[in-house]
């Protein structure tokens, strides 16, 4: 791409200059709420991602059908018990899930993670994220920062950036006007189990809403008390009508026994409007590109759409012993993750461990509600860390498709030196632009 070629050619000649500025974008991360405290800040790199609009028309296809398919299952899952037995989920969390949403759309919020080749424009699935989507602040924080890159503000690229903060707001305040009797001056609850939340982007998305002018609280889901008509938060004594929901279900079914006579109870009574739905975690879970391949969730795709799936979606099995002799000796091409988690926790790749430590995790977990999953490398990419080091390297991608009320939002762009990318395994996030004169 000759935008990159510029960048490069910029920074090399400005190197003082480019560190100068590198050094810079980090303190202004460090002194925002992108920085956690105790080092745990985010990091990034001084090129940002840059595509096409060839690119940006890609993503909205691969959206658009990726979609059409969640939604058919969502509803092959409601009406047929045949496709309801392919996924492992308890009575209780299958009960939550048949709960109809009191609006029409079947996914409100969706980050669709994929690996994609940039020369190619092909791709191939990495995972989905439904409940507590996040990173979107930020997305938003970084493009900001941009009027601290040097080489940004000297060539001035021709570009459009997605804004993914107010264009969720939007969003979501359109999928509660289309539910029964939405209110225009709804209470909103952003949710989630606090000790486990992005919180710095909570109350972000609580001023944003507040600043339009609505009543909005980030609540711990346990302090909402439901008193058999209205969901209330104990310690502000606030009601709510519609609840943006950040917990993600594993979380929620782990307290299952603490949060049944509240905010369960509540959602069952139709008594608060749920963003999203638990029909979420059909997506949501691992099992899912198992259960696209079954033959019986076949015949609900058109053929166009089960050859969308073969060509993109990577092999999964469960991680059996059977399955974990089969590709002991095959670690550069299989990826082992847990079924139901967020946050590349518990994920292994095998091209990242020496043959002794990947049969010692492999068997480890084999039977413990594991997937095992074809490796998929990820597309690299040149790019530089000043903050750290003089040179170039090269960097594996993952492109995150932000889609909201199917449609496709923004692109959630993460580099990393290693064969996972995620924040434990020395991930960067970069800026995302896509380049108006570049087809």
């Amino acid at each position: 791409m000759e935008e990159f070629k510029k960048f490069k050619k910029y920074i090399d000649g400005h190197r003082i200059e480019s560190k100068e500025s590198a050094l810079k974008v980090t303190m202004a991360i460090q002194s925002s709420e992108l920085n956690a405290g105790h080092g745990n800040y985010t990091r990034t790199l001084h090129v940002p991602k840059m595509f096409s609009q060839a690119d940006k028309k890609r993503f909205e296809k691969i959206v658009d059908t990726t979609y059409t398919i969640f939604s058919k299952t969502i509803e092959a899952y409601r009406k047929d018990p045949a496709i309801r037995k392919l996924f492992p989920f308890s009575k209780e969390l299958e009960e939550l899930i048949l709960l109809r949403p009191q609006y029409p759309i079947p996914i409100p919020i969706c980050r669709i993670d994929v690996f994609y080749d940039e020369n190619l424009k092909e791709f191939h699935f990495c995972e989905f994220n439904t409940d507590g989507t996040s990173a979107m602040n930020e997305n938003r924080r970084l493009n900001e920062f941009l009027d601290l890159n040097n080489a940004f503000t000297a060539l001035k690229p021709d570009c459009e950036i997605m804004e993914l903060m107010e264009s969720w707001v939007d969003a979501f305040l359109l999928t509660y006007a289309s539910s029964f009797e939405a209110k225009s001056d709804p209470h909103i609850a952003i949710v989630d189990f606090l000790e486990n939340a992005y919180l710095s982007e909570l109350y972000e998305f609580e001023k944003l809403f507040k600043k339009r002018g609505f009543v909005c609280e980030v609540v711990d889901i346990r302090d909402l008390k439901y008193d058999g008509s209205k969901l209330v938060n104990v310690k502000t004594n606030t009601t709510f009508d519609v609840i943006y929901r950040r917990a993600v279900t594993k979380d929620v079914m782990e307290h299952y026994d603490e949060l049944k006579d509240n905010f369960i109870q509540c959602v069952k009574d139709g008594n608060v409007v749920l963003i999203g739905a638990f029909q979420t975690q059909i997506v949501h879970h691992k099992c899912i590109n198992q259960v696209l391949f079954d033959k019986t969730m076949r015949t609900y795709f058109t053929e166009e759409e089960c050859a969308f799936l073969d060509e993109h979606l990577p092999k999964t099995y469960d991680l059996t012993l059977d399955v974990a002799n089969r590709i002991v000796l095959q670690k550069a091409d299989w990826i082992i993750k847990p079924k139901d988690s967020y946050a590349a926790k518990g994920v292994w790749a095998g091209c990242d461990l020496n043959q002794e430590h990947w049969a010692q995790v492999l068997y480890d977990f084999v039977d413990h509600d594991y997937i095992a999953q074809e490796y998929i490398p990820p597309f690299k990419s040149e790019n530089i860390d000043l903050v750290n080091y003089d040179h170039w390297m090269m960097y594996s991608n993952l492109t995150g498709l932000y889609t909201y009320n199917g449609v496709f939002a923004g692109v959630y762009s993460r580099m990393s030196d290693s064969g996972i990318i995620s924040t434990q395994y020395n991930e960067k996030t970069v800026p995302t632009l896509f380049l108006s004169n570049e087809e």
